[in-house]
């Protein structure tokens, strides 16, 4: 079952979808939808461009409906179908319960459901292979979190999110780290590089390093996922920045970053490669 995030994304994708069908600006849904509400502050187009980006917590099914009716949806299977979707993002991810450790929950909902996930990483191992010491360390190293028991919340949430790898059909998760990553000094790093040789054994995971004699290269503007979903979801980008989440959705953008990660992955030491300068660089520590 798809996660709360997803609902909510397919949702206001398919309502801004039926809009474009129809031919409707925001504005001129936003005046007809006052009218049928019989509510006239509690529309606006502000209002029908954030349903319709997904930024909102929670929608009120009236309000779907509302859309429903000035789209010309009639069919009641049609309606039915968009009034379960808006309850089913309505409801609370696994997330919740870590509090504000995972933030918005927006990047673990959309992980948590994704078929492939590939990851280019600069600086450090991906979140979902590291060790729980590593990531204790890296996240304290952040300079975000002081509080010694928030501390301990973010590493068990990061931890919580590798079932991923342990559910039914488990992610593909395909991974291409910079060498620097490996060249960083963290307490136990020889523990963190075998934890990432024993995760490199499983197929459904591909790590690869991408050397530092390489030089200059095509994502050296940053950290950057592209997650992709069974249908109908579209593939999403996401990318790492300090005080923001930042999620590319357009087909041209995630074609600009898929060729992106083509290059950088062709740049990178193969698979086996990558395995022995792992072990080589274990066997230094």
């Amino acid at each position: 079952m798809a996660s709360p995030t997803l609902r909510r994304r397919r949702l206001s994708r398919l309502l801004r979808e039926l809009r474009e069908e129809s031919g409707w600006t925001a504005t001129k849904v936003a005046k007809e939808a006052k009218e049928r509400s019989g509510k006239p502050r509690g529309w606006s187009a502000s209002k029908l461009t954030r349903l319709e980006g997904a930024e909102w917590k929670r929608v009120n099914s009236d309000d779907v409906l509302i859309l429903l009716d000035i789209y010309g949806i009639t069919d009641s299977a049609d309606r039915d179908s968009y009034v379960t979707l808006a309850k089913e993002a309505n409801q609370q991810g696994w997330w919740a319960t870590f509090g504000d450790a995972l933030g918005s929950g927006q990047f673990v909902g959309l992980e948590s459901e994704a078929s492939s996930i590939r990851s280019y990483e600069s600086m450090s191992i991906p979140g979902l292979l590291q060790t729980p010491e590593y990531a204790r360390v890296v996240i304290a190293g952040s300079g975000l979190v002081t509080d010694g028991t928030e501390l301990t919340q973010r590493v068990d949430a990061r931890m919580f999110r590798k079932n991923v790898f342990s559910k039914s059909n488990p992610v593909t998760f395909w991974t291409v780290l910079d060498e620097a990553a490996l060249l960083r000094i963290t307490p136990d790093l020889a523990g963190q590089l075998e934890y990432l040789l024993e995760m490199g054994d499983r197929p459904n995971i591909g790590i690869q390093v991408l050397p530092i004699s390489k030089g200059p290269h095509a994502a050296m503007n940053g950290n950057f996922v592209i997650m992709e979903f069974p249908p109908p979801d579209p593939p999403v980008v996401y990318l790492e920045a300090m005080s923001e989440e930042i999620y590319l959705e357009k087909p041209e953008e995630i074609t600009r970053y898929q060729h992106v990660y083509d290059y950088v992955q062709a740049e990178a030491l193969s698979v086996a490669e990558s395995r022995q300068l792992i072990r080589d660089r274990t066997a230094s520590l």
